[in-house]
């Protein structure tokens, strides 16, 4: 009735040619991505790298997909945070969206930042924060420039960064 190897096992010759023809671990140039087991996956979330004006300096752009939850961490070396779930951290970068279902807790610190959904926490943006008119924005803000379309909802600590330390930030960014 059950075979010698188990009901649901392969034999051991089945597994090994199973993994070479593993293509969504270990993809190869001549596999192209309609090919790909993973061409019809939705991203759970993405980093993606593109190259800048400069040529030299590469742009890191992270996507935490809608319905993904990412707790407890600090992300750094991110260009670009675009938030379509939930995230609960410590955040430095250059610009952050936070899309109509997206959800941010935590400290950001950001040169430029868009808000259609939800910030609560402490946010530091060094260049120009727009709060679009379905976003919610409460905790501690510090901002250089602010732009709150109608219907937005903004509560809180919140106060304009001087020049000073806007430049101060920027400079210390750079380096």
């Amino acid at each position: 009735m059950l075979q010698k190897d188990g009901f649901f096992r392969k034999s051991r010759d089945d597994r090994r040619d199973e993994k070479s023809d593993d293509n969504f671990f270990r993809p190869s140039p001549s596999v192209t991505p309609a090919a790909s087991p993973a061409a019809n996956a939705t991203p759970v979330s993405q980093a993606v790298v593109a190259p800048s004006a400069s040529g030299d300096r590469k742009e890191a752009k992270l996507v935490v997909g809608p319905d993904i939850k990412l707790k407890g961490v600090e992300i750094s070396d991110c260009d670009t945070l675009i938030v379509e779930g939930r995230v609960e951290a410590t955040l430095d970068s250059r610009v952050l969206e936070i899309t109509p279902h997206g959800v941010f807790q935590g400290t950001i610190a950001v040169d430029n930042a868009e808000i259609h959904g939800r910030f609560e926490g402490e946010l530091t943006v060094r260049k120009q924060l727009v709060i679009y008119g379905a976003g919610k924005v409460s905790g501690k803000i510090r901002y250089a420039k602010i732009k709150v379309e109608e219907g937005a909802e903004l509560s809180g600590e919140i106060s304009m960064l001087d020049k000073s330390q806007s430049a101060f930030a920027a400079s210390r960014k750079v380096a």
